[in-house]
């Protein structure tokens, strides 16, 4: 059964700050990154490795399209477009993987920082708490 509109308002009113505050975090991201102004106390370990600085700048493709389909899916929705809604979990799918590739790889690496791993923690998880709210008896449902 659909959510009734009272529902989807409320959905969006969480939804929507989750998706300003990761997408525009990446794109936040990406320009201090490419500028270099992050202070190195905050640089992850061995930084300056050209393998290690190649395996971040190839999260870019990814993290931009993630904030492409998160800032298209809220626009799409004010217009009241349901278009919205596969973008919206695309972005929430791929936001989950972007945060599980970083977490993997630091823990393959046994380099636990809570500088790089609380914000891919989150990155992980938070999107399972807005996925299963699109379904409901198996039904897309929002």
């Amino acid at each position: 059964m659909p959510h009734s509109g009272a529902q989807k308002a409320y959905f969006m009113k969480t939804l929507k700050p989750c998706f300003l505050c990761v997408d525009l975090g990446f794109i936040a991201y990406w320009a201090i990154t490419l500028l270099g102004v992050i202070p190195e106390t905050y640089l992850f370990k061995d930084y300056a490795d050209p393998i290690l600085m190649a395996w971040n700048w190839s999260f870019l493709p990814l993290d931009l399209f993630i904030s492409a389909t998160g800032l298209s899916s809220l626009y799409l929705f004010r217009q009241q477009n349901p278009a919205w809604k596969p973008l919206a979990m695309t972005s929430l799918i791929l936001t989950s993987c972007s945060g599980l590739q970083a977490v993997a790889f630091w823990t393959l690496r046994q380099d636990f920082d809570p500088v790089w791993w609380i914000p891919n923690l989150f990155l992980l998880l938070y999107p399972f708490w807005f996925l299963p709210r699109f379904f409901r008896n198996g039904e897309q449902s929002i």
